[in-house]
């Protein structure tokens, strides 16, 4: 057995499945180990920050690690950006990092680089495997820490020799370690807070937004009155009809802050205080009125359901029927292209079931509030802001859960950071439909602009804030990576399109002219 078989069968012994990977000369033992040892599907992708966006994905639908497979340091910088989304979503992940064997490295080669140095930043644990008889410990090891709750990444950096020199065995990791629980005092100093007034709001995050922490949170708002407020980003939200509703705090500043202002209690359930996204001139980056009382039930490392189930029981809410969201037919608008109209034809349309993945940035800042009487489903954000997220994350989340539609909201200019994805979707047949919302500039940025009292944009500056010089052509682009696609210019063309997509078994791709 060489270190890089005691490596799979390791990862297959710790529930490892799926490995999204884009290799190079150092990682071909780990390639040939995937032949002789069975268990793990792997995944090429054509461009590292596909497959650290892909794995992210997974874990978001599937709560369990996926391996990346990274070429040396350069390999990992590549897929930096979508390890910060991942980081800051708490999704679990186990990068294999090839390094140059150990004797090779004083050489000091074109591809040598501080590989450790690299991976810090958005790393919660790393190792250097230093010979063949070490890899099966030590990723291990590195499979421990990527389950630790909620989810953390771990970094293996395996050099050439201890992949192909010979191992003994495999080893197996230890369970995943279970949750801290609430304090008793915080259970009772939330339950203070949301009977002193009714001015109060639970602000969830994390698990609290899915599943039975959502149903629980739901009940008691309807027993003390208090509002559901989550974070604007959060890794994974079940809402639409039948789901226990939530007002989603705004990106934009003012908005946020006219949300907030009221509210004499704020309650934190595996959520962070709300903050401005930037530091805007002469507004406040503390989103909450001066005056309100900020209390945490329960971080998001924590076991979240259960402090949510004594805080009902302190509360005689755990008997209460939760306020669902009702189903509201939703009938498209036709015509010329309005932002208003593109949420509701994909609220219109939208299946059951489905996932969102959120990459629409301006255009799409009224979507949560149309889609939320919409089908049933989730709704994918990037928590980390590094754009590019998009179709990486629904790479993964397709692989997590093959058997559910997967609908990317993507724009322009986002999407160009990782269209590499477009390929793997292609090759691996994903049930992904994509809308790209050409609008043909960094629309975000232009309005970012007004904000931060920069004046009227010049020729320069206009220049560095459009993409229209040439126009991407989002039908060639798919099309050269084997996706089938076509192209709207009004909202009946785009409920063709979506209902085409929606009706198909792999990629679709609908380039929406804005």
């Amino acid at each position: 057995m060489t270190g890089a078989e005691s490596l799979v069968h390791t990862l297959v012994s710790g529930g490892v499945q799926v490995c999204f990977a884009n290799p190079g000369t150092s990682e071909i033992h780990f390639l040939a180990a995937l032949d002789r040892v069975e268990g793990i599907r792997c995944v090429l992708t054509l461009f590292e920050g596909v497959a650290t966006g892909a794995a992210d994905g997974y874990y978001r639908m599937s709560e369990v690690p996926a391996a990346t497979l990274l070429h040396l340091g350069p390999g990992l910088a590549n897929g930096l950006a979508n390890l910060h989304n991942a980081n800051k979503a708490r999704s679990g992940i186990i990068n294999i990092v090839g390094q140059h064997a150990t004797y090779h490295v004083p050489l000091d080669t074109p591809l040598s680089s501080d590989v450790e140095a690299i991976a810090r930043p958005y790393s919660n644990w790393i190792r250097t495997s230093q010979n063949s008889t070490s890899v099966a410990q030590d990723s291990s090891a590195a499979i421990t820490a990527a389950r630790r709750p909620p989810g953390e990444i771990a970094t293996l950096i395996l050099p050439a020799d201890a992949a192909w020199g010979n191992a003994v065995a495999h080893a197996i990791p230890n369970p995943p370690s279970v949750r801290s629980t609430a304090s008793h005092e915080s259970i009772e100093s939330s339950a203070r807070a949301l009977r002193q007034s009714s001015r109060s709001a639970l602000i969830l995050g994390g698990g609290a937004v899915r599943g039975r922490g959502l149903e629980l949170a739901g009940q008691i708002a309807t027993k003390t009155g208090c509002k559901l407020i989550c974070e604007h980003l959060n890794p994974r939200v079940e809402r639409g009809a039948g789901r226990v509703p939530l007002t989603r705090i705004p990106y934009v500043v003012d908005q946020a802050i006219e949300m907030l202002e009221d509210f004499e209690h704020l309650v934190l359930v595996g959520a962070k205080p709300p903050v401005a996204f930037f530091a805007y001139p002469n507004k406040p980056n503390v989103l909450t009125a001066g005056g309100a009382a900020i209390i945490q039930l329960v971080s998001v490392e924590q076991d979240i359901v259960s402090a949510l189930e004594s805080l009902a029981i302190e509360l005689n809410a755990h008997r209460t029927a939760p306020h669902l969201a009702p189903h509201k037919q939703i009938a498209p608008v036709r015509g010329k292209t309005t932002l208003d109209g593109i949420g509701a034809v994909i609220a219109s349309l939208l299946p059951e079931n489905a996932i969102v993945i959120d990459e629409s940035l301006t255009t799409g800042r009224t979507f949560w509030a149309q889609t939320a009487n919409a089908n049933p489903h989730d709704w994918l954000s990037s928590m980390g802001g590094s754009i590019g997220f998009g179709l990486p994350l629904a790479v993964g989340a397709s692989v997590g859960a093959p058997d559910r539609k997967v609908i990317a909201l993507e724009g322009d200019g986002s999407a160009m950071y990782t269209l590499q994805a477009l390929w793997t979707m292609a090759r691996e047949q994903l049930d992904i439909t994509i809308i790209i919302f050409a609008n043909r500039g960094y629309r975000i940025l232009q309005g970012e602009l007004a904000s931060l009292g920069a004046g009227e944009p010049g020729r320069r500056a206009i220049d560095m804030l459009t993409i229209d010089r040439p126009a991407l052509d989002w039908v060639a682009l798919a099309r050269g990576e084997g996706v089938d696609a076509n192209r709207a210019s009004n909202l009946d063309e785009l409920a063709r399109e979506l209902n085409r997509g929606l009706a198909s078994n792999g990629p679709y791709l609908i380039e929406l002219i804005i």
